[in-house]
């Protein structure tokens, strides 16, 4: 939407977007040789200039508000918590029920996990709990969920920022099962999902509000779970290789073609 604006409002100013650039700065500084552009497309850049403006800033402050509550968090753990004897970076709660989540950090990062969750799973059931959480970390989902948080904070009455938010929730859910199930067998995952749902869902309020507040990666809500109990019940075959290199060779191409289109579209001319 952004970029639509952007590119509508510079169209008058030159044949590219480089050119369509060098004109608008020119119009900025008050070269007369530039024709102006008319109210229309002057308000086209002045929103899209808004709008950027404001989605930045609320990254900004997201990322900040973001980082004081984890911070905040990690204080409590330090207080409520002792540090896993068997595990690095892993903090046990005194909870009876199974919880498992991860605190990231640019420094570090920690996975917590319950004394509940210890005493009702497995030793195969908490390997998948874990890599499921560690995966999180490692892949940093956590920057993902920022990113599209702040796009729905600055634009919370455009319908796709909510339905992009709660996608990437639920295929960072799906990106860690499947790291899971590269430890673990499909059976042993199913049930550490169902343990943990199963308590998650009779203490949902409190706890989808804490993990959203907070900013923690790994505390899904009933809907994401129960997505994610689907896909593993029914798991479709993966796509071939064939498929695959069609998918990625489409995604360069709607990257590639708008930017060659804008920046030098004489080149596609033929």
């Amino acid at each position: 939407m952004i970029g639509s604006m952007l590119v509508w409002g510079l169209a008058p100013l030159g044949d590219d977007l480089i050119s369509a650039l060098h004109g608008g700065w020119l119009l900025i500084m008050g070269d007369p040789s530039v024709p102006d552009p008319g109210e229309v497309h002057l308000f086209a850049l002045s929103a899209a200039l808004l709008f950027g403006f404001h989605l930045v800033l609320t990254l900004i402050r997201a990322a900040w508000r973001i980082s004081r509550q984890r911070a905040k968090h990690r204080h409590l753990l330090r207080l409520l918590s002792n540090p896993s004897q068997t595990r690095p970076n892993t903090l046990v709660i005194d909870h009876d029920m199974p919880v498992a989540y991860c605190v990231p950090g640019i420094s570090q990062s920690v996975t917590v996990l319950s004394r509940g969750l210890l005493t009702q799973l497995s030793a195969e059931e908490q390997q998948a709990v874990i890599a499921h959480e560690r995966s999180h970390l490692d892949q940093r989902h956590d920057l993902l969920i920022l990113a599209f948080t702040a796009w729905h904070e600055a634009l919370p009455w455009l319908p796709t920022s909510r339905l992009a938010l709660d996608a990437v929730r639920q295929l960072i859910e799906m990106l860690a099962d499947d790291k899971a199930l590269e430890k673990v067998n499909r059976h042993t995952l199913l049930k550490a999902i169902v343990t943990v749902a199963t308590a998650a869902a009779m203490d949902d309020s409190s706890s989808k509000n804490h993990s959203s507040s907070a900013g923690l990666v790994g505390m899904p809500d009933g809907e994401v779970s129960s997505r994610r109990l689907q896909r593993l019940l029914s798991p479709q075959d993966p796509l071939g290789r064939p498929q695959r290199a069609l998918v990625l060779l489409s995604t360069i191409m709607l990257l590639i073609c708008p930017t060659v289109l804008l920046i030098a579209p004489r080149l596609l001319d033929w």
